[in-house]
């Protein structure tokens, strides 16, 4: 019964992890919704800024998808792995479970694709991406 509201699930899932990631990058490169603004061009917090702005925002209109959110999941595993790991071996122990969520999250988008309402597809003239083998 669920299979049925498949593809329309899968892109109310890319719309709000790609919301939430962009949001996140527009609030540092900027200084917005209380976080504390990036120097310009510093490695590598404004450009992680900088991916999670534009990429993020490519895949909450759905446009490009699976390559932002494949670029989206190795920044995310690049802080997991350089920044929070160091401090334990766990995500609950240094902090880094958005990180790893963020990650995954973005992941599953990329072998999914857009799923209904993209962007991508709207201006393409494509047909929606089958989110399951064999559709």
């Amino acid at each position: 019964m669920l299979e049925r509201w498949q593809t329309q699930v899968v892109a109310v899932f890319r719309i709000v992890v790609g919301f939430l990631f962009a949001t996140h990058g527009f609030a540092a490169l900027f200084g917005v919704l209380g976080v504390e603004q990036v120097a310009a061009l510093t490695w590598p917090s404004w450009w992680a800024s900088a991916i999670q702005a534009v990429a993020g925002a490519l895949v909450t209109v759905g446009f490009g998808t699976r390559w932002a959110a494949l670029l989206c999941s190795g920044s995310m595993a690049f802080a997991y792995f350089t920044v929070h790991q160091v401090d334990g071996l766990l995500p609950v122990e240094n902090g880094g479970e958005k990180a790893a969520l963020f990650a995954f999250a973005f992941l599953l988008i990329a072998v999914l694709g857009n799923g209904s309402w993209a962007l991508e597809s709207s201006l393409l003239g494509r047909k929606r991406e089958p989110v399951a083998a064999g559709e």
